[in-house]
């Protein structure tokens, strides 16, 4: 057998080694220095202004889509097919209105042209997924949102140093949220990371993060400011907006900072792994045509090149007969308009419609890439894909 899992633990002795120095000196275990040290070095590394560290990428889409609607008011927010459900929920519980577009075979990421034919005089924003370490913008795109005023909101959660031109995924747009979970190029264990070059919504962030507190905003102006406008208040507990607990802590941060020196190196593994495995498909039976430029690859996709639903069960019977641990439908379980929240709540959607989020939900899966696995498990896996 195979026995090629999704994931190799990447939490290494090295990361246990750093926590218990830490543990055995530190003071403080909740969010504090080694935090903002995080974020500091995750801001050099990704080339942005600012970093809130929080305690999950979902988080981080929550925090996101709730201070869109605070300083922008709540509106239409133009969503993908294939992503992670986060995305969709984040959407929906800050009072928005989700408006989903087909997904692009070449990068599973959103249709741009049904992206821009979807734009209304509500749009608020494009939440734009970064799927399984592709890149998923064009220029044109970057500009057209610009012109027409619609904030783009970049998901690289699965896809940290996928480049985008000379820019690194999560740089073009108005914030971009990351993810830290276990299985991803990078682990805090559990941990997620927003992003952003504005001043106003970087400290929005920190608000949300911890209870929506004024005290939690580094601006010290507008801290005196809204000091002097509530008198009655204790200065200790004046809540600005209706945050959360999203916080992370300061063991996270110190694995964070540690893993943060191996990524650049993983990274490219990951992405020398993905064009062996590329180079091994047959063609004539898998989708190849993928835009691999400036890929990350966080996940080796196996998609079918036709529908063939015999074809399918015989692929995934195979994988399991080798203990090849997979994951049906790609970033997310496939189309999110046939999850049952979704189907509740927007019943106006017809899921076949979609017709390439379809493709991918039926006729695809993702395979563990990571920077242990080894060329010879690569090589023996495409030749059992291409023995089917």
């Amino acid at each position: 057998m195979l026995n090629i899992p999704l994931m190799s633990n990447n939490i290494t002795r090295d990361d246990v080694k750093c926590l218990i120095s830490f543990l055995e000196t530190a003071d403080r275990f909740t969010n504090g220095p080694k935090v903002r040290e995080f974020e500091q070095a995750w801001s050099r590394w990704l080339g942005v202004k600012h970093s809130v560290f929080v305690n999950s990428g979902a988080s981080a889409n929550f925090m996101t889509m709730a201070g869109i609607a605070q300083m922008y008011g709540k509106g239409e927010i133009i969503v993908p097919t294939i992503t992670w459900v986060s995305d969709i929920a984040s959407v929906i519980s800050a009072g928005h209105k989700p408006v989903f577009v087909d997904a692009d075979m070449r990068n599973m990421a959103m249709l741009e042209s049904q992206v821009l034919s979807s734009i209304t005089d509500d749009t608020k924003a494009v939440f734009l997924t970064h799927v399984l370490g592709f890149n998923g913008l064009s220029q044109h795109l970057v500009d057209e949102l610009a012109r027409r005023g619609i904030l783009l909101i970049e998901d690289v959660c699965e896809s940290h140093g996928a480049m985008f031109g000379k820019k690194k995924a999560g740089t073009s747009g108005y914030t971009s949220n990351f993810s830290f979970y276990y299985a991803h190029h990078m682990s805090t264990i559990e941990g997620g990371m927003i992003c952003t070059d504005d001043d106003v919504f970087y400290q929005m962030m920190r608000m949300y993060r911890s209870h929506g507190m004024l005290r939690e905003n580094d601006d010290e102006n507008y801290r005196d400011e809204i000091q002097r406008r509530y008198p009655d208040l204790n200065p200790e507990f004046i809540f600005m907006v209706p945050g959360y607990n999203m916080r992370s802590t300061e063991l996270n941060a110190v694995i964070g900072l540690n893993q943060l020196e191996r990524l650049d190196g993983n990274i490219q593994k990951r992405r020398e792994n993905f064009r062996i495995f590329m180079d091994g498909l047959d063609s004539t039976k898998y989708f190849t045509g993928f835009d691999v430029e400036g890929n990350s690859n966080y996940a080796f996709v196996v998609l079918l090149k036709e529908k063939d639903p015999e074809f399918f069960a015989r692929l995934t019977a195979v994988l399991r007969r080798e203990n090849v641990e997979f994951r049906r439908g790609t970033a997310g379980g496939g189309n999110q308009l046939r999850q049952p929240f979704v189907r509740k709540l927007y019943p106006g959607y017809e899921p076949a419609d979609y017709r390439n989020a379809d493709h991918i939900h039926f006729y695809g899966l993702y395979t563990g890439n990571f920077p242990s696995l080894d060329k010879a498990s690569i090589q023996a896996l495409t030749k059992l894909l291409r023995e089917i």
